[in-house]
């Protein structure tokens, strides 16, 4: 077997069956692997067959909340540039989150879809800080819970919005967000060029 997906230690050791399940997550390309198959395995096969937008599918499953949103900004960050006072509130918003959960910087997500531009695309990565714990967001709406699934998607989503604005090296580019993902689900922090800063996410 590959050594490519090895040593994810942040991922549950639960069947990818189960996980898809829970999630509401269909793959559109047909899994061979036994219904008990860890992500290691099934990652595996996905790479093998070429299917490069599953296997972003299913890592935006297999990662736990806070690294599924972190590798959602690092995407983000790959085409809106290095922190500056013009970015974008949701983007803000959810990386303080990643270092900080608290209730409070998740409400701030949430506010910070209000004040979004109808383009900003980060808003997806609020929404999936928002439904992070499987409800609707913080306080009241803590009562109700999130579609399944919803966090995981909305992740996936900020990561092809990215490989939308690097179309002109999907593969190359790709390639990168699946290693960064593997990079973080091994308990580093995704910055493929220098993984020993920021281990505050680990």
């Amino acid at each position: 077997m590959s050594e490519r997906f090895k040593n994810m230690v942040k991922v549950p050791k639960e069947p990818v069956a189960k996980m898809l399940s829970l999630t509401n997550t269909r793959l559109k390309t047909p899994i061979e692997s036994p219904v008990a198959a860890l992500a290691e395995e099934v990652l595996t096969e996905l790479d093998g067959k070429g299917a490069l937008i599953d296997v972003l599918r299913l890592l935006a499953v297999v990662l736990p909340p806070r690294e599924r949103v972190w590798w959602a900004c690092l995407a983000a960050r790959d085409y809106i540039g290095p922190k500056s006072d013009k970015d974008p509130k949701s983007l803000v918003a959810s990386e303080d989150w990643v270092f900080k959960p608290t209730e409070e910087n998740r409400e701030r997500a949430r506010l910070s879809m209000d004040d979004a531009y109808i383009d900003d695309d980060t808003v997806n990565i609020a929404m999936s800080v928002l439904y992070s714990d499987g409800t609707l967001g913080p306080a009241d709406l803590a009562e109700y819970p999130a579609p399944a699934g919803g966090a995981e998607t909305f992740a996936f989503a900020m990561n092809l919005v990215a490989l939308d604005k690097n179309s002109d090296r999907f593969e190359e580019y790709s390639q990168m967000l699946i290693d960064r993902a593997v990079d973080i689900a091994r308990g580093g922090n995704g910055k493929m060029e220098n993984k020993d800063k920021m281990k505050e996410v680990t």
